[in-house]
């Protein structure tokens, strides 16, 4: 059966590109062009993943994503003609998987939901189940548990956990993490990392000041504690 991807715009030109070039790359495509009807068709179809405009009719982007978040962990792509660092960066803090600015190659928007289609599918290893430091990853059921309690995390914060924890005391540059989790590193996006660190630390309990698990190696990147 064919992946769902819901694309959510205002813009009719721009959704039935998509549409045509989602659907030669053998997806199957629902659409809707404001926020309400986002929601709507986003608990009905239970799409396999979502291109978000930020810029919508009765509903923004942002609160759409914010209450999708709530209901669900499905992969989100923000796209947007919004330019400025601090829309990407609320985006990707309230949980999108990556973020894509106007003017674009529709060809790009399609590895994008590739790329991130196999994250979410890909994130298996040979052990079914890893504990370290007071965290269970569970492979199989794409469940992590920290200090006893559930944590609900989106898949781009499952890959860096995983990333992160395989290696205790490596560090990480924000450019191998993007490829890590990506597939292959966008040029520019590398700053986007933090904020899915910081999303990361505030789910697991981790306090950045006192860190437990994950350390900032300032001018550098991130590491998993090596004593965890």
């Amino acid at each position: 059966m064919s992946k769902k991807i819901l694309v959510v715009d205002d813009e009719i030109k721009f959704v039935n590109v998509m549409r045509g070039y989602l659907e030669q790359a053998g997806f199957g495509v629902v659409t809707a062009s404001d926020g309400k009807n986002a929601l709507a068709a986003f608990r009905r179809e239970k799409p396999n993943l979502i291109l978000l405009d930020l810029n919508l009719p009765e509903m923004d982007g942002l609160d759409v994503a914010r209450t999708i978040r709530k209901e669900s962990n499905v992969p989100i792509i923000m796209v947007t003609a919004r330019m400025e660092e601090t829309d990407r960066l609320v985006g990707l803090e309230l949980g999108a998987d990556d973020y894509i600015v106007k003017p674009f190659s529709p060809r790009e928007v399609v590895a994008r939901v590739r790329a991130v289609l196999r994250r979410v599918e890909g994130a298996t290893a040979a052990v079914e189940i890893l504990r370290v430091g007071g965290i269970e990853i569970d492979f199989p059921r794409h469940v992590v548990i920290a200090q006893s309690t559930p944590v609900e995390l989106t898949p781009i914060e499952f890959e860096l956990l995983v990333a992160l924890i395989k290696n205790p005391g490596r560090t990480f540059t924000r450019m191998q993490l993007l490829d890590l989790v990506q597939g292959e590193a966008f040029e520019g996006y590398e700053r986007t990392i933090d904020a899915h660190i910081k999303n990361l630390r505030q789910k697991l309990g981790d306090d950045p000041k006192n860190p437990r698990y994950i350390f900032t190696v300032f001018g550098i990147g991130y590491k998993f504690a090596e004593d965890a």
